[in-house]
């Protein structure tokens, strides 16, 4: 088994447990966050609302957040577990997005470091990332590249070829499933999308949220190769 340096577990452990307590006082609208095992810190599960007025509008979709035992100066993976249909999502679900690279120099991938991870970001900043992939995809190198030349003729149709939309929206109706399964009730409208969403608090008992890890200082979030990013999303409205 892997050894880690015990300093980077105790940086990472605080750095992951003051996001938590941020992210369950003032939520990200359309998210709820969750551990998958409350005696893990480094495995989060996101449930993600689809956006009113947007192809993903009444959509559930869950993914997993994966953090490595050196964040936050490494980046996480963020993988989604629902089926998604998306230029910039890979089969497996995994997301492709600049903020999520590692800050290196890479010429050929067509991304500036500062486009990279760096450990100003943080959580808050890969939900408004990803919420922002969906609605304004990067087709100028995908993951995906069936859904990105399908996304690329309903965008220039202005919307008359609709076999993009049409497959996300089955995979959105496939979601209800899920969602009456667990028990949740997904916001239609704006009003509904825009009351920020409170994962219950941990037991008191937990030793993962003890009130010592927050009388420190507290991290500031900073606001995309086949990847996302905001100023080349390859979208134009239609």
């Amino acid at each position: 088994m892997a050894q880690h340096d015990p300093s980077h577990v105790a940086s990472s452990q605080k750095a992951l447990m003051l996001e938590m307590k941020s992210l369950q006082e003032e939520p990200v609208e359309g998210f709820k966050i969750t551990l998958v095992d409350e005696a893990d810190l480094y495995n989060w599960e996101v449930a993600i609302f689809g956006p009113p007025n947007t192809h993903y509008e009444g959509g559930y979709f869950k993914a997993r957040i994966k953090f490595p035992i050196d964040y936050p100066y490494s980046p996480p993976t963020f993988r989604f577990l629902t089926k998604m249909w998306h230029p910039n999502i890979y089969e497996n679900g995994d997301v492709c997005i600049s903020i999520l690279h590692p800050p290196v120099d890479d010429p050929q991938s067509g991304e500036l470091p500062s486009e990279r991870w760096n450990p100003t970001q943080n959580v808050r900043t890969i939900l408004l990332s990803v919420i922002s992939l969906l609605n304004e995809p990067n087709t100028f190198s995908p993951a995906n590249v069936d859904a990105s030349v399908m996304y690329r003729k309903w965008r220039d149709s202005k919307g008359k070829d609709r076999e993009y939309v049409e497959i996300i929206r089955k995979q959105v109706m496939a979601t209800k499933a899920d969602a009456e399964r667990d028990g949740v009730r997904v916001p239609t409208t704006l009003a509904e999308y825009c009351v920020r969403t409170r994962a219950p608090a941990p037991d008191e008992g937990s030793d993962l949220f003890y009130d010592d890890y927050y009388d420190d200082d507290t991290m500031e979030g900073g606001d995309g190769d086949c990847c996302y990013d905001e100023d080349d999303s390859g979208n134009e409205e239609s």
